[in-house]
């Protein structure tokens, strides 16, 4: 590496650049409603109506994730789970955070039965940490593309629920194109349009088991991993094609998600095989009562699931419900693959910035709005 572009780094120790803290002991149940993040060591995870850290603050897994990083813009409560930053030594926040990133804290587990980090022992690791100037032109780079991800979240969010409010208006509250015209008729779920079934759930969807993919056995790739939480890694190979639902069957009972691109469902969820209109589906599930059957783990029992009441509209109203919802999707779509592709770029970037080899020094970056 060319010794300018390293000009003025401080090789030193973790612990000199940033101090950490363990965090504050609190449970779920304790939570009370506020304004305040409280930090887990798998992400953000609540409100309390008080805090324990003074923004910007970074905290990092400590125990059960390990090594997680995450940057704070508003004070918070960070959990015993965590370290956080007590002292930046007049580092920026927003370096530290994008710094610690590259350090895969993970294999720095010194638990014998539950994943742990030693702050002590970190506190001891080598770094070479760049002058002040740096650390804030840095910081800009990638804060751009994280903030472009974020207003494509946004974006995302609310092209969500505008399918959502159009679900809700024409087949909860009955407000379809030409409802005034349609009568009114008794059934088991109460008045609904006439000419529309109340089916069971199995009558026109089936529930198919994923399949056991292994974390070992997962070989990267662009084909997402979905397991009940959502997305858990990646594949090289889909079991699945687009579009597609995917229900949780263990752990996460009834937990529904809905993919765009090929993708493979392991065998703690199902994914849905239906005729009917896919987006329909997929808000309808999301609005089922769905029961947890297993006492020891949760559970999803497929017969039980195939009992329960499904709406089923006419087919001329779900043949114009399509196409305004499909527009939404794949506008959705499209800002997912910016993301996919922003995020690629910036993670090519991120250790290439970090380490120093590609030089910022003479970049003309405005660095204004980034902290410290």
């Amino acid at each position: 590496m060319n010794k300018s572009i390293r000009r003025g780094w401080n090789n030193t120790i973790l612990g000199e650049v940033l101090t950490f803290k363990r965090g504050f002991d609190i449970t779920k149940k304790q939570l009370r409603h506020g304004k305040y993040d409280v930090i887990f060591s798998s992400g953000f995870g609540g409100k309390h109506n008080d805090y324990k850290v003074k923004a910007p603050g970074v905290v990092i897994g400590r125990k059960g994730t390990l090594g997680k990083v995450f940057f704070a813009e508003k004070n918070f409560w960070a959990t015993d789970t965590t370290l956080w930053v007590k002292d930046f030594h007049g580092n920026n926040e927003k370096f530290a955070y994008y710094f610690l990133h590259t350090m895969n804290l993970e294999q720095y587990d010194c638990g014998s039965a539950n994943p742990t980090l030693n702050r002590n022992h970190i506190h001891s690791l080598p770094v070479s940490y760049p002058p002040l100037p740096t650390q804030k032109k840095i910081a800009s780079i990638l804060s751009a593309y994280d903030d472009l991800i974020e207003n494509n979240n946004r974006r995302i969010k609310i092209l969500e629920e505008m399918a959502q409010t159009l679900y809700q208006e024409w087949f909860v509250k009955f407000r379809f194109p030409g409802h005034e015209q349609v009568k009114m008729v008794e059934s088991e779920l109460g008045l609904i349009p006439e000419g529309w079934e109340v089916k069971k759930l199995g009558d026109v969807v089936e529930l198919a088991y994923g399949k056991s993919l292994k974390a070992k056995d997962r070989q990267g790739g662009e084909i997402a991993v979905y397991g009940s939480s959502g997305v858990i890694g990646y594949h090289s190979q889909y079991l699945v094609k687009a579009p597609g639902i995917i229900v949780g069957r263990k752990g996460n009972v009834g937990k529904v998600f809905w993919s765009d691109t090929n993708f493979y469902p392991i065998d703690t969820v199902y994914y849905v095989q239906t005729r009917v209109c896919l987006y329909y589906v997929y808000f309808n599930l999301q609005n089922q009562n769905f029961i947890n059957n297993d006492a020891a783990v949760p559970g999803l029992n497929r017969n039980q699931a195939y009992s329960l009441s499904f709406l089923l509209p006419n087919k001329d109203l779900l043949n114009k419900f399509q196409p305004f919802v499909s527009l939404i999707f794949n506008q959705i779509k499209q800002l997912n693959q910016k993301n996919n592709n922003l995020e690629k770029t910036r993670d090519l970037l991120l250790p290439k910035l970090i380490s120093g080899q590609i030089d910022v020094e003479n970049l003309d970056i405005d660095t204004g709005e980034i902290a410290a």
